[in-house]
């Protein structure tokens, strides 16, 4: 696993305990990140990433619920969820190049989720980067 790989995983394992647990403090995403990430710049990087999530999660599941035809976040599991939100953010808000952002996002995916997790990801974050090409050409 990457570095970079691994600062994402944290970041979905934060992601992940928001989602499953709103009303614990945002600390406790901060102290996992902290004790997880030994570098400066990979807990930046990692902190971007749930900030950028956190701060724009209304409008990455409106984007998400329309890329998933017939479903809905609340029917996906908090797993897939979770990873299609940070792939979404990367791709959408972040100069990661976009066949990464997908990579990485199917690969915790794998990890992380079901059997059929990995292809449900990359169908939609697929839709997603066409939906972008279609309308910034």
């Amino acid at each position: 696993m990457t570095r970079r790989s691994r600062a994402r995983q944290v970041a979905f394992q934060v992601l992940y305990q928001d989602d499953l647990n709103p009303g614990v403090s945002p600390m406790v995403g901060e102290t996992l990140q902290a004790e997880r990430l030994r570098t400066t710049e990979l807990l930046q990087f990692s902190r971007q990433l749930v900030a950028g999530v956190r701060r724009n999660r209304p409008q990455l599941d409106e984007i998400l619920e329309r890329a998933a035809a017939n479903w809905s976040l609340r029917r996906m599991s908090a797993t897939d969820r979770n990873v299609l939100r940070l792939g979404a953010y990367e791709l959408l808000h972040t100069d990661t190049p976009e066949r990464v952002a997908v990579d990485e996002a199917v690969e915790l995916a794998k990890r992380f989720g079901s059997a059929h997790s990995a292809a449900f990801v990359n169908g939609i974050l697929d839709r997603l980067m066409q939906d972008k090409a279609a309308s910034s050409g």
